[in-house]
């Protein structure tokens, strides 16, 4: 899989928090790790989308994440409102995780991630056009 970054998702990156940036990291290193296991992503672009770190697949949605002063004590990854993910992960993984409207989910800052629940929401917007019509999109 080729990952291409634009040079000024660094930036971003290194002018978050201490507190947070290693979250922001280990966020961004989930959704480069599952683009590497699908089968069918062979371009990941990462880039900026309204200045947040964004993520872009040939036949996916566009996946972003944030830590916002203000809400200091949480971080998030943003979804597409007008698509199913949310709705979708909201059945699947309802115990599971904290959204936000149809927008995001979010995390505490004292939170440990399910790393595997989150991989598979990464990997249904990563893939998001293929697997749409799927009663789950997959999961």
């Amino acid at each position: 899989m080729k990952l291409t970054t634009d040079p000024k998702v660094e930036t971003v990156f290194s002018n978050y928090p201490d507190f947070v940036k290693a979250k922001m990291m280990y966020l961004r290193k989930l959704v480069i790790e599952t683009a590497e296991e699908t089968e069918g992503i062979s371009n990941l672009e990462e880039t900026l989308k309204w200045g947040e770190p964004s993520f872009l697949t040939k036949n996916g949605s566009t996946l972003r994440m944030d830590w916002k002063e203000k809400a200091p004590n949480q971080y998030a990854m943003y979804f597409k409102c007008t698509s199913r993910l949310v709705h979708t992960f909201r059945i699947v993984f309802e115990d599971t995780f904290e959204f936000e409207g149809k927008r995001a989910i979010v995390f505490k800052l004292d939170q440990k991630v399910p790393e595997a629940e989150l991989k598979e929401c990464i990997k249904a917007t990563l893939t998001y056009h293929k697997v749409k019509d799927l009663m789950t999109l997959g999961i």
